[in-house]
C-alpha cells in the first residue's frame, strides 16, 4: 500500500535517544514482577530461568536487529513476516505482538500504583494507574521526540534509582541467603518461573518498532539494541542478588497477610533502613520512575505496533492514521489506552505478565523464523547488520523461545487458551472481513 504524506511517522530519534527507548522499555521488569518467579522456583529455579531467558534475550536481540535494519519499519515483527511468510503468518505475528505489547502497560501501570502507594498510601493502586494511562498516552500523542527525550531523561534515573539501591543492601548481604529455600518446587519450578524471568527483558524489542523515526535506522538500531542489551543484563545481575541475598526470597515476595507483593525492591529495603528514612522514600520514588519508563516506552511502542497494523488494513483504517499535526500515532495510542485499562481493572499482575509473555515469546519465534527464511528468499536485501554466529544464534533463540513457550502452555493452561482464542480469533474475523 503507498504511503501518503500524512501516513508518514517523523524521523527524529538519534543513537542517544534509542539507549534510553531500549533500557527504557525494560527497566520495570528490575523494579517489580520478576520476584513472582521466584515463588515458583526459588533462588535456584529462577537463577537458571534468567541465565536461559538472557541466552534467549542475547540471541534474539541481535537477530532481531538484522530484521529491523533491513527492514526498518514501524510494524516491527509483523512487517518482516509478512515479507518473509506471507500476509496470513505476518497477521498472526503482529498480532503476537499487539497482544504482548496491550498486556504489559497495564501490568506495569499497576507497579506504578504499587509503588507510589507505598508512599502515598491515600491513593488507591488502580486509581493511580489509571491517571498514569491517560497522562502517558497524552504525552506520546503529543510527539515522538517529546516522548522520546522524557523517556531518556527518566531512563537515566531509573538506572541511578537501581544503583543507589545496590549501595543500601549489598553492606547486608549474605551469600546463605541464596540458599534459603532454594528450589521449593523442584526443577519444574524452573518452567514455572519462566514468564517472571522474561519479564526482566520482556519490551526491547519495541526498538524495532521506532525504526522508522530513527535519523539513521541501519545504523542507530543496532547501536541501539546492543547498548540497551548490555546494560540491562548488569542491571538484572546486580538487582536479583541484592534483593534475594539481603534477607531471602521469600521476604521480597510475600507480604505480612501472605499475599505477593509488587514492590520487591522496597521490601528488600525495608530490611536494612526504616522505611520511614528519607533515602528509603528517595529509592521508592525513584523506582516509580523506573516504572514510569517502561510503561511510557511500551506505550510508544505499542501504539506504532497497532498504527501498521490499520496503515495496511488489517485493522480498521482509522489506527493507520497519524495525527495531522503532531505527526504521531493518536488513534493507535487512544485505542490501546482503552482496552489497557480493561485490563489492569481485572486486578491480576501475574496473568497479566504471563499474558504478555505468551504474545512475546510467539512473536519471538515469528520473527527468527522469518530471518531464517529471508537470507533464503532474499539473499541480495540489503542487510547493513548481520547477526554473529549465523545461523547458530537465530537458531539458539528459536529453540529457547519454542521451548518456553510450550512450558508456559504446560504450566499456564487457561491462561494459554486465552491467549490462542484471542489470536486464532481475531485471524479468523480478519478472514471473514476479507482483511488477509
Amino acid at each position: 500500500m503507498a504511503q501518503s504524506q500524512e501516513e508518514k511517522l517523523q524521523k527524529s530519534l538519534t543513537p542517544t535517544l534509542l539507549w534510553g527507548l531500549g533500557v527504557g522499555y525494560v527497566i520495570s521488569g528490575m523494579y517489580f514482577g520478576w520476584n513472582l518467579g521466584l515463588e515458583k522456583g526459588g533462588t535456584l529455579g529462577m537463577a537458571i530461568a534468567t541465565i536461559v531467558v538472557v541466552i534467549l534475550y542475547i540471541t534474539f536481540s541481535l537477530s532481531y536487529a538484522e530484521l529491523a535494519c533491513a527492514i526498518p519499519k514501524a510494524g516491527g515483527a509483523f512487517d518482516y513476516a509478512n515479507r518473509a511468510l506471507g500476509k496470513k503468518w505476518g497477521f498472526l505475528a503482529g498480532m503476537s505482538q499487539n497482544i504482548e505489547f496491550l498486556f504489559a502497560p497495564p501490568a506495569i501501570a499497576v507497579g506504578i500504583g504499587s509503588y507510589f502507594n507505598v508512599i502515598f498510601p491515600q491513593f488507591s493502586v488502580t486509581a493511580i494507574a489509571i491517571t498514569a494511562y491517560l497522562l502517558f498516552t497524552a504525552l506520546n500523542v503529543l510527539g515522538t521526540k517529546l516522548a522520546s527525550t522524557f523517556e531518556l531523561v527518566i531512563t537515566v534515573l531509573a538506572v541511578l534509582g537501581l544503583i543507589i539501591f545496590w549501595i543500601v543492601v549489598f553492606p547486608d548481604f549474605e551469600v546463605k541467603n541464596l540458599s534459603i529455600n532454594l528450589l521449593p518446587n523442584g526443577w519444574a519450578g524452573s518452567f514455572a518461573a519462566l514468564p517472571f524471568a522474561i519479564w526482566f527483558f520482556l519490551g526491547i524489542e519495541g526498538l524495532a518498532n521506532v525504526a522508522e523515526e530513527s535519523v539513521h535506522p541501519q545504523k542507530d538500531i543496532t547501536w541501539g539494541f546492543g547498548s540497551a542489551m548490555t546494560t540491562l543484563v548488569i542491571l538484572c545481575l546486580f538487582t536479583f542478588l541484592g534483593a534475594v541475598g539481603v534477607n531471602g526470597w521469600e521476604t521480597i515476595v510475600f507480604k505480612a497477610d501472605g499475599s505477593t507483593s509488587d514492590s520487591p525492591l522496597p521490601m528488600a529495603m525495608s530490611k536494612v533502613i526504616s522505611d520511614s528514612s528519607v533515602i528509603y522514600q528517595v529509592i521508592v520514588g525513584i523506582g516509580t520512575c523506573g516504572l514510569i519508563a517502561s510503561f511510557h516506552g511500551l506505550v510508544l511502542a505499542a501504539g506504532r505496533s497497532t498504527f501498521e497494523f490499520g496503515r495496511v488494513g488489517n485493522a480498521p483504517l482509522f489506527l493507520g492514521k497519524v495525527h495531522a499535526k503532531f505527526k504521531t500515532p493518536a488513534n493507535a495510542l487512544l485505542i490501546n489506552m482503552v482496552l489497557g485499562i480493561a485490563a489492569l481493572l481485572t486486578n491480576s499482575t501475574a496473568d497479566i505478565i504471563i499474558l504478555s509473555a505468551f504474545g512475546a515469546l510467539t512473536m519471538y519465534i515469528f520473527s527468527v523464523v522469518s530471518l531464517l527464511v529471508l537470507r533464503k528468499k532474499e539473499p541480495e536485501l540489503h542487510r547493513p547488520f548481520h547477526v554473529p554466529l549465523y545461523p547458530l544464534s537465530p537458531i539458539v533463540a528459536l529453540v529457547i523461545a519454542s521451548v518456553a513457550l510450550l512450558a508456559m502452555t504446560i504450566y499456564n493452561p487457561m491462561l494459554a487458551l486465552i491467549f490462542f482464542a484471542i489470536l486464532i480469533g481475531s485471524f479468523l474475523l480478519a478472514m471473514l472481513l476479507k482483511r488477509v
